[in-house]
């Protein structure tokens, strides 16, 4: 069904948004890509997924400002005639406590994690109304379905993202489009692994090492979930057998939601 379908993934030059963005790519889906790179990095990008025989394009929207969100939507909408598959991936975060935290750092986090999801939502609609046929997916996090310290903005968004998930599955559920959130739990990002890097050499010890020591307190598979998976499952909910999954917050966390092993 993705085939001749065309996709815009936010927050996409890297991590579990490319690998979106390159699974949909192999279902036949055109994909507009968005983030922030360097000018080659992004052509790298753009000549990976138009190997795969799709089309593929970069707008550079930064989704802290609703006019460009306004024009990643219109612009990708006049390039591929319409928009089918809405990834919204885009995230920022920060640490620190409630009483420290930088009121900044609030203000983007609602602003990236929250609101551009509802904009770019709000726009994306009425074409997939008219064509009877649309997929929603908006990236939470475990996050979204527990807590943890010195992670407000991150908690926060994610926990209303799931919440602006389940208001829009509702309004959609007889008009052939779908919302849903994806939940992963702890991926490789090249942040996590620069600080097990640093903590390899401040200890004397093997990554492996760090790594156990890190995901003990995660997740009971004791294994980082793959981009590539996170990817994979955000194509099925795109596909024909995901048409009757609606609303749902979905985990892909090595049993991390379940409990402790």
């Amino acid at each position: 069904m993705p085939e001749g379908k065309s996709a815009l993934v936010t927050g996409s030059l890297g991590g579990i948004g490319f690998a979106t963005a390159r699974a949909l790519a192999e279902l036949g889906c055109d994909i507009t890509l968005n983030g922030f790179g360097t000018a080659e990095a992004i052509e790298a990008r753009l000549a990976e997924l138009r190997a795969l025989g799709v089309h593929a394009r970069y707008h550079p929207a930064d989704l802290r400002h609703p006019a460009q969100i306004g024009d990643l939507i219109e612009t990708t909408q006049a390039a591929h005639g319409g928009l089918d598959i809405l990834v919204n991936n885009a995230v920022v975060r920060y640490f620190g406590a409630v009483e420290r935290f930088a009121p900044d750092h609030w203000d983007e986090a609602l602003a990236v994690n929250l609101s551009a999801p509802f904009h770019a939502i709000r726009l994306a609609l009425p074409g997939m109304k008219a064509k009877g046929w649309g997929r929603i997916v908006n990236m939470a996090s475990i996050y979204g379905l527990f807590a943890t310290v010195d992670r407000v903005d991150y908690i926060t968004t994610k926990t209303a993202l799931i919440g602006l998930t389940r208001a829009v599955a509702l309004e959609v559920a007889r008009s052939g489009i779908t919302c849903n959130a994806v939940c992963p739990g702890t991926v490789l990002t090249p942040a996590i692994d620069r600080r097990l890097r640093q903590e390899m050499q401040r200890d004397g010890t093997t990554f492996e090492a760090v790594e156990e020591s890190f995901l003990a307190v995660r997740q009971p598979s004791r294994r980082f979930v793959k981009d590539d998976n996170v990817a994979g499952l955000i194509a099925f909910l795109c596909g024909p057998y995901g048409e009757d999954i609606n609303g749902s917050a979905l985990p892909i966390d090595g049993a991390w939601a379940a409990g402790r092993a």
